[in-house]
């Protein structure tokens, strides 16, 4: 595809891919606990959130969490607590269902019925690359109205498919849009 960097920072710029920051930005409205599952309270919260239902229960299997029924009865009773790896499984499974549970919803908001959502794009952090090799990239703002895509893709955590989902987006920008693919920040809210 034109306009891919092949050899980002080889000066000096800073970023990270525009799909990567629509992804924390994402993972930001969808609301996770903030409390550390390594914390009793958090781990608790987690458990519960996976837990309340036959359709959660399967949904946390489904997403890597196989440990049995009585280990989790165990743990949220107190009399067990789970490895450092099941702490990490359990992690993993909640954001997934997270994920899943919070796609249509976000799907649905971002949109707004058509009308889209506003998307601020940072360019990259150019501090560090001499002056002769500077580009002249600038703040930009668009609206993105066609979200399905880029949320099916965050929730099945797909970064392949997230990266080509956010570049069919950026397009939209004009002849320009390949020095948006690096960026410091992606900003939107709904």
């Amino acid at each position: 595809m034109p306009e891919r960097n092949i050899e980002f920072g080889k000066y000096g710029a800073r970023g990270i891919k525009g799909y990567e920051a629509v992804a924390r930005q994402l993972d930001a409205l969808a609301g996770y606990i903030a409390t550390p599952v390594t914390a009793r309270r958090g781990l608790l919260a987690r458990l519960h959130y996976l837990t309340r239902s036959t359709h959660a229960r399967d949904a946390a299997r489904a997403a890597g969490l196989t440990v049995t029924d009585r280990t989790v009865r165990a743990w949220l009773a107190g009399t067990r607590t789970p490895s450092r790896r099941n702490l990490a499984a359990v992690e993993q499974a909640y954001r997934t269902v997270r994920r899943e549970n919070v796609a249509r919803y976000l799907t649905a908001r971002l949109n707004r019925e058509g009308r889209g959502t506003r998307v601020e794009i940072h360019p990259i952090n150019q501090s560090a690359v001499d002056r002769p090799r500077q580009r002249a990239v600038e703040f930009r703002t668009m609206n993105v109205r066609r979200w399905d895509r880029i949320v099916a893709a965050w929730a099945a955590g797909d970064a392949r498919d997230l990266d080509d989902a956010w570049v069919e987006q950026v397009v939209d920008l004009g002849s320009q849009w390949g020095q948006y693919e690096y960026v410091t920040n992606v900003g939107f809210a709904a």
